[in-house]
């Protein structure tokens, strides 16, 4: 990713590249290093679009908010913000009070929170990490529930996998609002990803191809 239009500090691109490769090469696939670099990417191209926005702080906030993911997936984001909050090297280059914004953006940042993000740089990652490729998803999903619910059988985690892409994707979902910037790939991702999921039968063997399950 080209960082050097955005003047981020070396010493801070240094640093978050040792965090980003220490915690995210421990989390699952769904949530790796790739995830990462795609929603930081996109939290940048976001960023684009507001006047005076600090990049250096929109880079941290991405690189942060799923670090957690691997300790606690359930309450990453609070988890993701303690981490953050607590870590006396992020001193050397932002203020107490950039500090408490980055944490707060990272907690707020998931899409099934109540309520909107308490500042820019939390709207700004709640809406880069909505995800645009049906494929991603299916692995996503498939390699969490797979490792939560080790007693269900293969159908029943792809169903698992089905009825929550329906409660988050769904025409009712969740992930449908708090979407903060115009993202035609993620509304078109919307209507593909929730017609799949309402054919059980196209819907399992999308899942078992998309994770190499023999069907």
């Amino acid at each position: 990713m080209n960082l050097e239009k955005y003047n981020i500090r070396k010493e801070i691109i240094d640093y978050l590249n040792e965090v980003l490769q220490f915690h995210y090469n421990q989390n699952d696939k769904g949530h790796g290093i790739d995830h990462a670099e795609y929603v930081i990417n996109r939290s940048l191209k976001f960023a684009e679009e507001i006047k005076n926005i600090n990049y250096e702080i929109v880079y941290c906030v991405a690189v942060y908010h799923d670090i957690a993911h691997h300790i606690d997936a359930k309450n990453h984001e609070v988890v993701s913000a303690k981490i953050l909050s607590e870590d006396e090297r992020l001193k050397e280059f932002f203020t107490n009070e950039q500090i408490k914004i980055m944490s707060e953006a990272v907690e707020d940042h998931r899409s099934s929170i109540t309520g909107e993000p308490r500042s820019i740089y939390g709207k700004i990652v709640s809406s880069a990490d909505r995800n645009t490729d049906v494929i991603t998803t299916l692995k996503r999903c498939y390699s969490y529930n797979r490792k939560h619910y080790t007693e269900l059988s293969e159908d029943e985690v792809i169903e698992e996998c089905r009825c929550f892409i329906i409660k988050k994707f769904g025409l009712n979902g969740y992930a449908r609002t708090k979407m903060y910037f115009d993202d035609k790939a993620y509304d078109k991702y919307l209507s593909d990803i929730t017609e799949l999921a309402l054919d059980k039968e196209k819907f399992h063997k999308a899942i078992c191809d998309a994770n190499g399950i023999a069907n």
